[in-house]
């Protein structure tokens, strides 16, 4: 779903017509935008691109899609090659330097009016695809605990770090530590504070819109959409 969701945006984005010198304003800065819709490794796998010029693809390839591994999903695991004549880029997913040159060199691409580009992300889950998969069907536990110990984002980030004199062991449990609380204070306040009402099921779609009416599971159902 988040393909065509957001090429839909992408085109309502650059077909606004300008009303005033303030909306051409806007267009100046909104020409810089890009769009990257994230698509999944099974999705990625019969996938046929039709892509608009300015729209630059991301996707997260974890090995094994939902439970079965690329090599036996697809005849092709280079996943970068699918745009055929749109460039594409490999890129370890596991590490935040790679991912954000490499994400800096796919926006200046797009942005330079080359056209789209594909970004695939080597990266990996931990555990199951959903609360029905225990993770450990198609795939060995001393498989999942190899990569966590070799190549775990956050890990490798850590040690980099510390190597380069950039923060302290001492720093980064700190931050651990507030982490962990956000996290927490977070998912008490999930699970204690009422369930919303009905009625605000359309709400924050977008931002700084004015409200509009969406419609529901059927078309006498309406729901009041603000920002």
């Amino acid at each position: 779903m988040a393909l065509p969701l957001l090429v839909g945006f992408l085109y309502e984005k650059f077909s606004q017509s300008l009303q005033d010198e303030e909306e051409a304003v806007l267009k100046e800065k909104e020409d810089q935008c890009i769009c990257m819709p994230r698509i999944s490794t099974g999705a990625m796998a019969s996938l046929e691109l039709r892509c608009p010029w300015e729209l630059g693809l991301l996707w997260p390839a974890s090995r094994y899609g939902m439970g079965t591994s690329v090599e036996r999903a697809a005849a092709s695991t280079d996943y970068y090659k699918r745009g055929d004549f749109i460039p594409g880029l490999r890129v370890d997913g596991m590490d935040v330097l790679c991912v954000r040159e490499a994400t800096k060199f796919a926006a200046a691409h797009c942005r330079a009016g080359k056209g789209p580009i594909l970004m695939e992300l080597q990266t990996y889950r931990y555990h199951g695809h959903s609360m029905s998969d225990p993770g450990v069907s198609y795939r060995t536990r001393e498989e999942i605990q190899e990569v966590r110990s070799k190549s775990d984002p956050i890990m490798l980030l850590k040690d980099r770090m510390v190597n380069s004199n950039l923060a302290s062991v001492e720093e980064l449990k700190e931050i651990d530590v507030e982490v962990r609380k956000e996290i927490e204070d977070a998912a008490q306040f999930a699970t204690a504070d009422p369930e919303p009402p009905l009625e605000e099921l359309g709400y924050h779609i977008y931002s700084n819109e004015p409200p509009f009416e969406v419609r529901g599971a059927n078309q006498w159902i309406k729901f009041k959409s603000i920002s």
